[in-house]
């Protein structure tokens, strides 16, 4: 039997197909798979799916493997799952980049990784025989396991919220409009692969500790993370987080401003249109939030929404965005209170906040 050792976003990716968090996906990708999703957000059973997932080989791997044999998937020694090969494809990454991304540009984040990928993928059906307990087992949720924590506590409603920063006073905005309408609000933060700059998962786990120990009534919030990759992908990961969330039980999922966005590459509400586009095929209702700041005159967290000023008088209002927190954090000096809670902001003295270079 062929085998292939796997690397962690591999990895991650076979456990969330065995896990069914990206239903109604069964395996890696097949070519026509690939093809109708980059072509046109959708599988070719016409199902709704914006984002390629994929078992990338190198080229030397691709010669070895026969179509129609059953492929051994190792990680860290351990034999964690088995893929049903039914093909063995490539592509022109820089066509496919440009339909996923939006760009081909090799700055843009998710466009760096996608090259760095291998240059061939094996699609089949994939079974998954073995998780491998990583340093954030211990605060990941299956699908199986939410869907019970929600009946528990009787939640007929809940909001998904995705992230991968620590929060700040625009997340708790976002986090309590939600809640204002469903029963129950599950926050979710991203630990998987993440690009330089971004927050390392221990600082997110520090920071929403603290604003969950400091906050929401702890009957109506469950927080679990969700080691997958960040795509970077803009609109189409919004979609993309939201099938995610339904597959965790979700009845609804919050989508703010730039979601998934990385640098300027999509506009502001970019992930609002898109997600649009495919109401009532999602098994989800999206929550189209606006971008809160903190206004001055208001003396509190507004949306352009509910508050004049960002209008009549900008300068008296405050964007909060993760890259602002995040370079404050950096050194360059500590959030002020109304930007991001004290609490969160002395749970991460003597972490380490970063991830310092691009993983693999």
């Amino acid at each position: 039997m062929t085998e292939i050792a796997l690397n962690k976003r591999q990895y991650l990716e076979l456990e969330k197909i065995g896990l069914g968090a990206l239903a109604p996906l069964e395996g890696f990708m097949t070519e026509p798979a690939f093809t109708s999703v980059v072509g046109r957000m959708r599988l070719p059973s016409g199902e709704v799916f914006p984002l390629p997932v994929t078992l990338d080989v190198d080229r030397v791997t691709a010669d070895q493997i026969v179509p129609g044999r059953t492929i051994g998937l190792w990680y860290q020694g351990t034999r964690v799952g088995e893929v049903d090969a039914a093909d063995v494809y490539t592509c022109d990454k820089v066509e496919v980049a440009a339909q996923v991304y939006g760009t081909s540009e090799r700055t843009h984040a998710g466009v760096a990784h996608f090259n760095r990928m291998g240059s061939h993928f094996v699609g089949g059906r994939a079974r998954l025989l073995d998780r491998v307990r990583l340093e954030f087992s211990d605060h990941e949720l299956t699908p199986a396991q939410t869907r019970v924590a929600f009946a528990e506590r009787g939640w007929s409603t809940i909001a998904g919220f995705q992230t991968r920063n620590v929060p700040h006073r625009a997340h708790e905005y976002l986090q309590r409009t939600a809640l204002e309408v469903v029963d129950g609000l599950f926050i979710q933060p991203l630990v998987g692969y993440k690009k330089r700059g971004d927050y390392q998962p221990l600082a997110v786990l520090a920071g929403y500790r603290a604003l969950l120990e400091t906050c929401f009534p702890p009957e109506r919030v469950l927080f679990g993370v969700l080691s997958t990759s960040m795509r970077y992908a803009g609109p189409r990961e919004a979609v993309f987080h939201a099938i995610i969330r339904r597959n965790y039980g979700c009845t609804h999922f919050v989508v703010g401003r730039d979601h998934a966005g990385v640098g300027g590459y999509y506009g502001k509400y970019a992930a609002h249109q898109l997600t649009r586009r495919f109401d009532g095929e999602l098994g989800i209702e999206v929550l189209r939030l606006s971008g809160p700041f903190y206004c001055r005159a208001c003396g509190a967290i507004a949306t352009e929404k509910t508050c004049r000023h960002l209008v009549e008088q900008p300068e008296v209002t405050h964007e909060i965005s993760g890259s602002d927190m995040r370079r404050l954090l950096s050194g360059d000096g500590q959030p002020a209170p109304e930007l991001m809670r004290p609490e969160v902001v002395s749970s991460l003295k003597g972490l380490r906040l970063f991830v310092e270079e691009d993983e693999a």
